[in-house]
């Protein structure tokens, strides 16, 4: 007899996956392991997965964690009214999580989570600049290159440029030079990233302040800005590096952890030294939740300065749910820990419907 219960369905690109797609179309295994570690958190929650599924049997949910490449099959002839879509991780170039959403919305099943225009659109940063920007919202203005040459050029700045890939992965900077002082260092900076990831680069004016991360989970389905989640993001450097990322996360992050070597930035509440920072913090969530959709799970990351000014520096759909800043989220505001937050999300959602 066939399981009936209602089903979340937990849609995720693996690491390996993306990794073995890269190298079959050329790129070299050292740079392919670089791009596809920006979908570790995939590599990350797999452990997870029992956790989760008897977190979701205490609800009466099934917990089926569907992997991309299996998701066109599985999804195809789904109940709507028994089915619920969570796609945890995205791409619309090297990754091809963005998928995930639109074939959920092609068989016509519920998603928790923004619709798939804004999987894309974040996964652009230059274009989600000037979208985030025509909406009056603090994000740097940018200019666009591509190996050397300019396709849109970015204003003069006396404070220097940071430059940052445009698809690949998010905020980060990739190379430690990669705040620099001149237009033709950033061009060269810009031949580098194509050379390695065949990416464009954005190229930013270069904003003071610390990093802050705000993350939301709507465990409860009506959870509006109140629930948000504004944490300093301490880790003793001015911004992300490729090695960086590579410490916290996947295997190197599991290597770490085994030698006794891993070290997890500090979290600091917005709120608790700087509340007017917060306040503005809420203020750009909360248009972003009105104007662009954002919806039930999303981060976001900002520069904040010591007189409280505010940089929006992007919007992710898909935050990584297994990251520390994520699961310090979860129990920060819910009380629950990650497998118990994923479960409860989903419960409620059935319920709502019901």
């Amino acid at each position: 007899m066939t399981d009936q219960s209602p089903t979340l369905l937990f849609v995720y690109e693996p690491e390996r996956a993306c990794f073995d797609r890269l190298v079959a179309e050329g790129s070299p295994p050292t740079r392919a392991a670089e791009i596809a570690s920006y979908l570790a958190q995939s590599t990350d929650i797999e452990p997870e997965f029992d956790a989760m599924a008897q977190a979701c049997a205490r609800r009466g949910l099934r917990f089926d964690p569907v992997t991309l490449d299996d998701a066109p099959q599985v999804l195809a002839g789904r109940d709507p009214e028994r089915s619920l879509v969570w796609t945890i991780t995205d791409g619309i170039a090297y990754f091809r999580g963005g998928a995930g959403p639109a074939l959920a919305r092609l068989n016509g099943l519920p998603t928790l989570g923004a619709d798939d225009s804004l999987f894309a659109l974040c996964q652009d940063k230059f274009r989600s600049g000037a979208v985030l920007r025509a909406l009056g919202l603090p994000v740097p203005e940018a200019g666009l290159a591509r190996n050397g040459e300019w396709l849109a050029e970015p204003p003069a700045s006396a404070s220097g440029y940071f430059v940052k890939p445009n698809r690949l992965g998010a905020k980060i900077g990739i190379f430690s030079d990669s705040r620099c002082h001149s237009l033709e260092h950033a061009l060269d900076l810009s031949r580098r990233v194509f050379a390695a990831y065949r990416d464009d680069v954005v190229v930013q004016p270069y904003v003071a302040g610390r990093n802050v991360r705000t993350s939301f989970l709507a465990v409860q389905p009506e959870a509006g800005v109140e629930a948000l989640g504004t944490f300093f993001v301490d880790s003793g450097g001015d911004f992300q590096t490729m090695e960086d990322s590579l410490a916290l996360y996947g295997e190197t992050g599991a290597e770490a952890r085994a030698a006794g070597t891993y070290a997890e930035p500090e979290l600091v509440p917005v709120a608790a030294s700087q509340p007017l920072a917060a306040e503005r913090i809420g203020a750009s969530a909360s248009r972003l939740m009105q104007a662009l959709g954002l919806r039930d799970v999303f981060s976001m990351d900002f520069r904040v300065e010591a007189d409280d000014t505010v940089h929006l520096i992007e919007f992710e759909v898909c935050p990584g749910l297994p990251c520390f800043d994520f699961r310090a989220y979860c129990q920060a505001q819910w009380g629950l820990g990650l497998a118990e937050a994923v479960a409860e999300t989903a419960a409620r959602r059935f319920s709502s419907r019901g």
